[in-house]
């Protein structure tokens, strides 16, 4: 061994509780603080004919202490915090839709044909009581309770109303 590493060792084994402990007071938690320190620890062997010549070794330690717990603050990631159980969710995903929108496919499936046509032409093509009488050729009374008599069949089909619970 020569005689800079063995300086260098002895320097680092003085100097690591303390770099450790100072990494904790920046803020590192326990194995980040001996990450950073050991980060450092690295940089100063590798300019360690350097550091020897400064005025105060210390105060280049610790310049470059400080600029490797900066510079793992600035790759940390804080977006995630571990916590003990998963957050319910905010709002539904992508899966949620489309199996809303399968059980919303089947349950018209299952409407007669004529309550059918009345949730297209008013939900869908958005057109007003009189003229879906026009297209359905019938008095505008009789829109109105097929309309009426579709939405309590929607309300009331079993997949539709255990899909909608399960997505809410």
């Amino acid at each position: 061994m020569t005689t800079a590493e063995q300086e260098f060792d002895e320097y680092a084994a003085a100097r690591w509780p303390r770099l450790v402990r100072s990494a904790v007071l920046l803020g590192a938690h326990a194995q980040e603080a001996e990450d950073v320190a050991q980060t450092t620890l690295t940089k100063v062997w590798r300019a360690w004919g350097r550091v020897q010549k400064a005025d105060d070794t210390d105060a280049y330690v610790y310049r470059i202490l400080l600029n490797a717990f900066n510079d793992s603050r600035r790759r940390m990631w804080r977006g995630e915090h571990p916590t003990e159980f998963i957050p319910d969710r905010s709002e539904p995903d992508a899966t949620d839709a489309v199996v809303l929108r399968d059980a919303v496919w089947r349950s018209l499936e299952r409407l007669k044909p004529d309550h059918r046509a009345v949730v297209v032409l008013r939900f869908y093509a958005h057109l007003s009581e009189a003229q879906m009488a026009v297209v359905l050729g019938v008095a505008p009374g009789t829109v109105k309770s097929r309309v009426a008599r579709a939405l309590l069949a929607l309300r009331n089909d079993p997949a539709l109303v255990a899909v909608n619970e399960e997505v809410q």
